[in-house]
């Protein structure tokens, strides 16, 4: 079994943002972090999500993914992320880029979700959002290209 905790934040929503990511098999430990000039704070949690689903090299293995996001475990758990797929407005709903990213990842591995409630003491959540709040703070900070592409296309 693949841990996979995740959390995401910005400063501002929008504005300056990260994401923080430890993945756990066994003994072994990595943590992910990438800061953003200019995102949301759902983008954060998702991408969090989505770049430690990618890191995993080993997909046959089952995968459980423990974050704080609501948005990001009701998406999936309640289906609606692959309803919205199937619909021809699905290019209308918010971070369409990063659920199309999403779901090719997911197609690939067994994943389940956990909630857990954040900013609670769980251990490996607060570490994430460590990650994530100094990641959003520190330079060079990247360009989220899909959430500033869709800000420019509604100027």
């Amino acid at each position: 079994m693949i841990y996979l905790f995740t959390d995401g934040s910005s400063r501002g929503n929008p504005g300056p943002g990260g994401y923080g990511a430890i993945l756990r098999f066994g003994q072994h430990e990595k943590e992910l972090t990438q800061g953003f000039r200019l995102t949301t704070n759902n983008r954060m949690e998702l991408l969090a999500v989505i770049v430690g689903l990618e890191a995993i090299n080993r997909p046959e293995l089952p995968i459980t993914v423990v974050t704080d996001s609501k948005y990001v475990v009701d998406s999936v758990e309640k289906k609606w992320v692959f309803n919205w797929l199937n619909k021809p407005d699905f290019g209308k709903k918010a971070n369409e880029d990063l659920w199309r990213r999403f779901v090719k990842v997911y197609k690939q591995r067994t994943v389940q979700f956990r909630w857990v409630r954040g900013h609670n003491g769980h251990p490996e959540n607060e570490r994430c959002d460590q990650l994530a709040v100094h990641s959003a703070t520190r330079g060079p900070l990247l360009t989220d290209e899909g959430y500033e592409l869709i800000e420019r296309q509604r100027a």
